[in-house]
């Protein structure tokens, strides 16, 4: 006792800091309680620092309580479980505790009433485990953070990098005007939370302290603590009430002289920190094997007809809590989440209770008064006396306005633990932390943002590598199968050039250039052959007419608004037509008098030798193409009946040609029957086609 003696009268001090009203008796009068299970449970699925977890249940399943219902994704995440028996009745998004009131994903329990429990493991003796085990079941059973953001608590007792922890400081300060959660705990079950410090500090490897701090102003639950830790080396640290004692790096400082470096965490200088509600929520979990699903909140306010701590279920929603303390809805001002420094307003009643709600406070007008208007800076300096991270909140708040992030972060905006001691003793009442919290978000998201595109620049520029590297070695393959048909050629030359003509290599190689050349040139007079240009061009033509159909069709069933652009669609469909037809007549013109389509004008067998043979294949070329640019002519010239007429009679005589085709390839048995077959179905789909457009042209006039 005398070493704690010590300890209680030589704490250290932290800068700044203020004494704002406590008003913490109004909530203490009576032990912890519990109300009435709601009829609904509304169960975020992310209610701690980190992401979201993923559900793992669906709609109509049937929980029970303690049930997994949602697993982590992810190192910075937790599990979620059902706080009482039911069914799942959705799983939407829904409203959620926060400053910007923005909803998440939500799975909402019908509760049946039974509240029955699932089958859970408990542990009589945690010594019995391996340190790695009892993370494993604090994991499972969702523990996070209660004091704060809701840390998951194995992942802080499970520092990385290989840190040295040498002591373990629990955090009973609550310093927060009006919240007393940590404070009835302490009173009540005080063994419980000496319990849960044994098994974290037995998960650490027994650091060489552990401190658990705790502010003046809590007698009784000082004195229910040194009951608890008697016969054990735990240390109960007392200091005087200061605000904000109770954040991390403060308490750090006050219990041991350390101070965190800027962006920091405590791992960095030796310590883990973890708040007394937590360490009783670790003792349920590994003894009993219960997962967190419920937390003591403070309900508090001079609106409400009853204040007081509750053990509450996890996901109830404030309204159920509301109405069982008897608020006046006529002078409640608002509902504060949180306390009066630090917490945010609720404008949705139905917003359900988190792991990190603390407490609700509902004041009245006359209890916490709405701050006046914020009027300009008068550089008093207060803000800098009062800052508990020494910051220059003065600075701060300009460089926000600026939005000069660099700046901001320069003078260390993220040391900044948003204790509202700095908006408190402004003498212009400007919301000093409303302008830091909002920083940080865009600062956050900016950074978010320059991740993702440093991530799509590196993926970029690996693929232009990647690319660049891959045409490279393509080039050097093509040039090297160059060289090698370079240096072919040339030996081939030497050797004809020096060789004799009847050995044999002469004779190889005269051959293999004779073959070379022989498909060269078979290859260009394919590529060149007038049979096939006269090919493509019907092809060509016969696309062109199905466009000048199609939008024929369309025009004639198109509205007002429609009709000027679909007419100078088919415009422009008809000139590419007329294009068509004039390449037609060309090649019709190039190719032999057996591939030309208009056999009339062809003879056959009167192609001659020398120069009549040539004026006579330039005088059927030349009438090809006059009588191609004469029907090109009277078609142009024709009204839409005329032409569909001529299409008729056109794609009769198609029709013939193509029936005569295959019965002689069914005469014939030739393989391609079936492909005759199907030209001779299309042709004469649009041969009814057209002859129906023509009777009702006819049944019109």
């Amino acid at each position: 006792m005398a070493r704690e003696e010590k300890r209680a009268l030589k704490p250290n001090d932290f800068p700044g800091g203020i004494h704002p009203p406590e008003n913490k008796q109004q909530s203490t009068g009576e032990p912890i309680g519990s109300i009435p299970l709601a009829e609904k449970l509304v169960v975020p699925l992310i209610q701690h620092t980190g992401t979201a977890a993923i559900p793992v249940v669906k709609l109509g399943d049937k929980v029970l309580k303690g049930q997994l219902i949602a697993e982590a994704d992810g190192l910075i995440s937790g599990n979620i479980h059902a706080p009482s028996s039911g069914t799942v009745e959705a799983i939407e998004p829904g409203p959620m505790p926060h400053p910007s009131g923005m909803e998440v994903d939500t799975i909402t329990i019908r509760t049946d009433g039974e509240d029955r429990w699932c089958e859970l493991t408990p542990c009589e003796d945690f010594r019995q485990l391996a340190p790695i085990e009892l993370l494993e079941k604090i994991r499972d059973c969702g523990v996070a953070g209660l004091g704060g953001a809701g840390f998951p608590t194995a992942v802080k007792l499970d520092p990385h990098g290989g840190t040295e922890i040498d002591t373990l400081i629990i955090n009973g300060t609550e310093c927060e005007p009006y919240i007393t959660a940590d404070d009835m705990q302490m009173r009540e079950r005080a063994g419980e939370i000496i319990a849960g410090v044994e098994m974290m500090a037995y998960i650490l490897d027994e650091p060489d302290q552990v401190l658990i701090g705790i502010e003046d102003n809590k007698p009784e639950a000082i004195e229910a603590m040194r009951a608890a830790a008697e016969g054990t080396r735990f240390d109960i640290i007392v200091y005087p009430t200061k605000y904000p004692s109770g954040g991390e790096k403060q308490l750090i400082q006050i219990l041991t002289g350390r101070e965190v470096p800027n962006e920091g965490l405590p791992a960095n200088v030796g310590v883990i920190c973890q708040n007394t509600g937590t360490a009783r929520a670790v003792y349920r979990a590994v003894r009993f094997g219960e997962p967190m699903i419920s937390r003591v909140t403070t309900v508090v306010g001079e609106a409400l007809e009853r204040s007081r701590n509750i053990e509450v279920p996890l996901g109830t929603p404030i309204r159920h809590i509301l109405k069982q303390h008897g608020v006046h809805r006529g002078l409640m001002q608002r509902i504060i989440h949180g306390g009066p420094m630090m917490g945010f307003t609720i404008e949705d009643d139905r917003t359900p209770v988190i792991k990190t709600t603390t407490c609700l406070l509902v004041p009245t007008d006359s209890e916490l008064p709405p701050p006046p208007p914020a009027q300009a800076c008068i550089r008093c300096g207060f803000c800098a006396e009062a800052c508990p991270a020494s910051l220059l909140p003065q600075q701060l708040y300009w460089y926000a306005r600026a939005d000069d992030r660099e700046k901001l972060q320069a003078y260390n905006l993220f040391d900044c633990i948003e204790c509202g001691a700095c908006s408190y003793v402004c003498p212009s009442t400007i919301p000093l932390v409303q302008y830091y919290r909002a920083a940080k978000g865009d600062i956050r998201i900016a950074e978010e943002e320059k991740e993702k595109s440093d991530r799509a620049r590196e993926r970029f520029e690996f693929r232009k590598l990647r690319l660049e590297k891959a045409e490279k070695e393509k080039e050097a393959k093509r040039k090297a199968r160059r060289e090698a048909a370079e240096q072919a050629r040339k030996q081939r030359e030497q050797q004809a050039a020096s060789g004799n003509g009847d050995s044999a290599s002469g004779k190889a190689a005269k051959e293999e250039a004779d073959v070379v050349a022989a498909a060269l040139a078979r290859v260009k007079a394919k590529q060149s052959s007038p049979e096939q240009q006269l090919a493509r061009a019907k092809r060509s033509l016969t696309s062109a007419e199905h466009r000048v159909e199609r939008m024929q069709k369309k025009l004639d069933a198109a509205d007002d608004a429609q009709r000027d652009q679909l007419a100078a669609q088919l415009k422009d469909a008809e000139l590419k037509l007329q294009d068509a037809r004039r390449k037609l007549a060309d090649a019709q013109a190039k190719a032999s008098p057996s591939a030309a389509t208009d056999a009339a004008d062809v003879q056959s067998g009167t192609g001659g030798s020398g120069e009549e043979g040539g004026h006579g294949g330039q005088s059927r070329a030349q009438s090809a193409i006059e009588k191609a640019k004469a029907a090109a002519a009277a078609r142009a010239s024709m009204d839409p009946a005329e032409k569909l007429a001529a299409e008729i009679e056109a794609l009769r005589a198609r029709v013939a040609k193509a029936k005569a085709r295959l019965e002689k390839a069914r005469a014939e048995q030739d393989e391609n029957v079936d492909a005759f077959a199907t030209a001779l179905e299309k042709l004469q789909e649009k041969l009814d086609h057209k002859m129906r457009q023509q009777q009702e042209q006819d049944g019109e006039k």
